[in-house]
């Protein structure tokens, strides 16, 4: 419709394969085939395909692409790692990639722990993200960290951060407070680190590694943790249950001082969407299994959407996914979820649904969340068939041939 002679031309001059077809102004079936997949038959909107969002909103605001076990290439037991699966991921536009980290014999060393799958090195990985972060797009990177290392090989960790990464990493002054977290505008070419993080006392000296011996962390909402059944993963807790719970011994681990320093994004464990509001600061974020996820955006979607109208909240695949398949993401961004981790290496409807939803804005991997999820007055009950309140419903038609 409202295509002309000469634009029809131009078409067959592009996409028609075979110069006699061309110099013909004849179409092929391979040249109709080239057509139909090219960008004037895309059903993205030819707009939004540069960075059009407002990205001067908190990064709680929007849905960022990220990657689950980004080193490996296959499955979840046996598999290869490999540095290059970062490259990958970064320049696709992942922006939350993720570094398993243990003990090697003289390195930190990067693997699915527990399991037989090949190991790369901690420095290679730092130095992939320095050269690769920002190819594709200029806004901020998270490294989230699952931290299984020995304090030693916690300070190299620490001292690689430092200095191959050196001034890309975003620095939070302890006496910094803030009601919202920064937006991506202002985080442009910026790495966060997400990890567990000591109190700001604990903290304090042992600028010599020598005499940084690390102080105690709890290590019981690392994503590593198995998925319970239990009724408190709804979120909601009685006063008394959750006096118990916060009186039973939580296993512990040892975080060196200099690398909690330089973590941004705290890893905290989730007890309540109330207790969230009451105590949780904007730069501290907690990690949900696909299970748990499901429970509480089914019980509490209301609540679980107002939470990360303000918190960064991180998704990951359920354990028994030794295959590396995917979970449908579109539960978790139903409820506002920003970091809805997937499993890269494995093509599927899952990573069809994410890569349509970071294909716009540029490819930045970053996307706004509609209004209803960042608005502080909207509700949102994903189990209600009813309008969503200053929503106004899109009508979506496909025409396949006839007049």
């Amino acid at each position: 419709k409202n295509i002309s002679i000469g634009e029809c031309e131009n078409f067959i001059r592009t996409y028609e394969p075979s110069p006699e077809g061309r110099e013909e102004l004849m179409l092929s079936v391979d040249g109709f085939t080239q057509f139909l997949l090219g960008e004037e038959c895309s059903i993205l909107n030819f707009h939004h395909r540069p960075v059009f969002e407002d990205m001067s909103q908190p990064l709680s605001h929007y849905f960022i692409a990220s990657s689950h076990n980004t080193y490996l290439m296959e499955d979840q037991l046996k598999g290869p790692s490999s540095v290059e699966m970062y490259v990958r991921a970064l320049r696709k536009g992942c922006r939350c990639v993720e570094l398993d980290c243990w003990d090697g014999d003289e390195e930190p060393e990067i693997y699915h722990g527990y399991t037989l799958t090949s190991h790369i090195l901690f420095k290679d990985v730092i130095a992939a993200v320095k050269e690769h972060a920002f190819a594709t797009s200029e806004y901020p990177v998270i490294l989230s960290l699952e931290n299984h290392c020995s304090v030693p090989m916690q300070r190299k960790m620490a001292h690689y951060i430092k200095t191959i990464l050196g001034d890309d990493v975003l620095w939070i002054p302890d006496n910094v407070d803030v009601d919202f977290l920064p937006s991506p505008e202002s985080l442009k070419g910026k790495i966060l680190i997400k990890g567990k993080k000591l109190k700001p006392e604990a903290e304090a000296g042992a600028d010599d590694d020598e005499e940084d011996d690390g102080g105690d962390v709890s290590d019981e909402d690392e994503a590593a943790e198995m998925e319970k059944g239990s009724s408190s993963e709804a979120g909601q807790e009685s006063t008394l249950e959750q006096r118990k719970k916060s009186t039973a011994p939580a296993k512990k681990i040892k975080l060196a001082k200099t690398l909690s320093r330089i973590v941004t994004n705290q890893a905290v464990h989730f007890v309540s969407f109330d207790a969230s509001a009451a105590a949780v600061k904007p730069f501290q974020m907690s990690s949900f299994g696909e299970s748990k996820t499901q429970k509480l955006a089914s019980a509490y979607p209301h609540l679980f959407a107002n939470y990360n109208k303000r918190q960064l909240s991180r998704i990951y695949p359920a354990g028994s996914r030794v295959t590396s398949s995917n979970y449908n993401p579109q539960s978790a961004w139903n409820v506002g979820c920003q970091i809805v981790a997937l499993n890269y290496q494995t093509p599927g409807e899952p990573m069809d649904l994410n890569d349509g939803r970071f294909q716009i804005n540029g490819k930045s991997g970053y996307v706004l969340k509609p209004d209803v999820f960042r608005s502080e007055i909207s509700l949102v009950d994903i189990n209600s068939k009813s309008p969503i309140p200053g929503v106004v419903p899109s009508l979506f038609k496909i025409k396949v041939g006839g007049d």
